[in-house]
């Protein structure tokens, strides 16, 4: 079994920080909406949209190794029921990683879902939902991503909303070796999304708009150059990649703590009729 003592896989990596004043003609591609997905603003702000013929997305030029990614979204306002808002990080394959932020739609006046989950090697069933402490519709907010080899933490405008940790010592699986690029999309998902498909999507007020804005990626970047990402124990040789080693601090802590026991609605830690033979190894280290 992998500890936190082995060297990673030999991935041919190069450290960067990608700038806050990113431009996402550089950063990104539109990968598919037939023109429902728009670079505005000299580059400065990206729109997804959504109507009845299709959704529409992106996805990062880059592949990365670990990282502290971050983006600001502003989602679908109004009646935004049935809609699905998906941004993360993914890898390719059947056994595949992946990192999952998705924002679930919902009637006027009631809040939107955040989900959470982590696939390694293709198995995920760690689902996490969580309501949040004001009106994602109404401003941008900074939606982040820590991922480095000791722990992925969700976070919420610098708050945590969750942590997953290395627990390979314990047999379960953590992604490492297999380099994510980000994705995004807002599609229709009405057979589920809203009150388990009961509330569908109200076409009549499409197209339906998610906005994103101030990207920023201090990561381990799939390239040909000649240096690598580092070993779990020797983080990066620059004081400006702290997140290779990063973890929450007693403040950190609190917050996760209070988002926990106030905003969230669903822990698959929790689900005991989901998990008749026990629940999942992981649900019962703190």
């Amino acid at each position: 079994m992998a500890s936190l003592n082995t060297v990673l896989v030999p991935l041919v990596a190069l450290l960067v920080t990608v700038a806050s004043a990113s431009n996402f003609y550089n950063d990104f591609d539109i990968t598919w909406g037939d023109g429902r997905a728009k670079i505005l603003s000299n580059g400065e702000l990206l729109t997804l949209n959504l109507d009845k013929a299709s959704g529409s997305g992106f996805q990062s030029r880059n592949e990365y190794l670990f990282g502290k990614i971050d983006m600001q979204l502003k989602l679908v306002p109004g009646n935004s029921a049935g809609t699905v808002t998906a941004y993360y990080l993914s890898s390719k394959g059947s056994a595949w990683d992946e990192i999952d932020f998705e924002f679930l739609g919902n009637l006027s006046g009631d809040p939107y879902i955040l989900h959470t989950n982590v696939f390694s090697q293709g198995k995920g069933n760690r689902e996490q939902q969580f309501y949040l402490w004001f009106d994602p519709t109404a401003d941008f907010h900074t939606y982040s991503i820590l991922w480095n080899p000791q722990r992925i933490v969700f976070s919420v405008d610098g708050t945590p909303i969750r942590e997953f940790k290395n627990l390979e010592s314990m047999g379960v699986p953590f992604p490492k070796n297999q380099p994510m690029r980000i994705y995004s999309s807002l599609w229709n998902a009405d057979d589920w999304a809203t009150r388990g498909g009961l509330v569908k999507t109200d076409w009549a007020l499409a197209p339906f708009t998610a906005s994103y804005r101030n990207f920023n990626a201090e990561a381990c970047v799939l390239s040909n150059g000649e240096s690598s990402c580092g070993t779990t124990t020797s983080p990066p040789s620059s004081t400006s990649n702290a997140w290779f080693s990063e973890e929450l601090d007693s403040t950190r802590q609190e917050r996760l703590k209070w988002v926990r026991e106030n905003y969230m609605v669903y822990d698959y830690c929790k689900d005991i009729n989901r998990f008749p033979q026990g629940l999942p190894t992981e649900c019962s280290m703190s």
